[in-house]
């Protein structure tokens, strides 16, 4: 049984990988800068839900870190891994509460992430201005985590494993 743990987490952190990467190769970009799809949340959001928090952490984490070296900088690894933590605990919380569908979490989720950054650009800029950025960073996470979300929902119907 732990061998296919580890065997389905480190396929689940290579499909986060190769998502990052798809998405970084897409050639449509919203035009907002911050603002992307986040397809790798997919994954995070299946492994929440097939194997919690601790699973969808370790996954997230190790993702942000790789896909960082990889494609982006050190600030970005900052950003990310804010964002990732805060959204993670909070879709943990709205999963565990039963009250929220997938798509209610995933958009808990980007919601979330999006606040994590907020909070690492106003500490690194020393300014509460970055703020009024929020309300466009809610509605993008809105969306984004809407769409995240139904993608999830499909994705579960058809993964029977299910590896605790």
């Amino acid at each position: 049984m732990k061998n296919n743990k580890v065997s389905y987490l480190g396929l689940m952190i290579t499909l986060a990988l190769m998502f990052s990467y798809i998405e970084m190769l897409i050639p449509f970009q919203i035009p907002i800068y911050g603002v992307k799809l986040g397809l790798a949340n997919v994954v995070i959001v299946v492994v929440l839900y097939k194997m919690g928090f601790k699973s969808a952490f370790l996954v997230s984490t190790i993702r942000v870190i790789l896909s960082g070296f990889l494609f982006g900088n050190p600030m970005t690894i900052i950003f990310s891994l804010a964002g990732c933590t805060l959204s993670l605990s909070a879709m943990s919380l709205a999963y565990r509460n039963k009250s929220f569908s997938i798509m209610g979490v995933s958009i808990i989720g980007a919601v979330f992430h999006n606040i994590g950054q907020v909070i690492v650009a106003m500490i690194l800029v020393e300014s509460f201005s970055i703020i009024y950025y929020f309300s466009i960073l809610l509605f993008a996470g809105i969306v984004t985590g809407l769409i995240i979300g139904i993608l999830v929902r499909e994705a579960i119907k058809f993964l029977k494993i299910r590896i605790m």
